[in-house]
């Protein structure tokens, strides 16, 4: 069962990047692997935290896989929780959590935590993209981190942009 945990501190709030990660629909126009992501439905949890399920396809050279997932925003603890319901996975679990950084590391940024469990049903699938998939994972949150710079701070020094902290 392959999984990858990483966590980033990035110069953008944890509410930011909490926004930027639920906006799934924007996927395709920036993650590496996503070529099409589309909404089946949207309604809230028993305890109203909103929660959609989403069909999000993958494309590397000739392969492309589609998958069913069902994503529930958790806005209070800065949670968004990923449970999958069908494709060619036998499993897929992800979490994600952002927390605002200690002021004296980043001030005004927040880490970002991104954490993933998943399994193909079919071995054969899995040698053929597992390790390109893990490629890609590693490279979702530096996807995120640019997307983030693009969207909160698309001037360089513009009125209410936010800058980067010093690493």
């Amino acid at each position: 069962m392959p999984t990858f945990q990483t966590t980033q501190v990035v110069p953008f709030t944890a509410q930011q990047m909490f926004e930027l990660v639920a906006d799934i629909e924007a996927y395709p126009e920036f993650l590496p692997l996503c070529e099409a992501l589309r909404i089946r439905d949207r309604r809230s949890t028993a305890d109203g935290h909103p929660q959609l399920v989403a069909d999000m396809t993958c494309g590397y050279k000739a392969i492309r896989e589609t998958f069913t997932s069902q994503v529930t925003l958790q806005p209070h603890s800065q949670r968004i929780l990923v449970e999958y319901i069908d494709g060619p996975f036998s499993h897929l679990y992800n979490q994600w959590r952002f927390e605002e950084a200690p002021s004296t590391y980043a001030p005004g940024g927040s880490a970002v935590h991104f954490d993933i469990d998943y399994a193909f049903k079919s071995p054969m699938l899995g040698m053929l993209v597992g390790a390109m998939f893990d490629r890609a994972f590693r490279r979702f949150l530096v996807a995120f981190e640019q997307r983030a710079a693009d969207v909160y701070n698309p001037h360089t020094g513009s009125p209410g942009a936010q800058q980067p902290a010093p690493v």
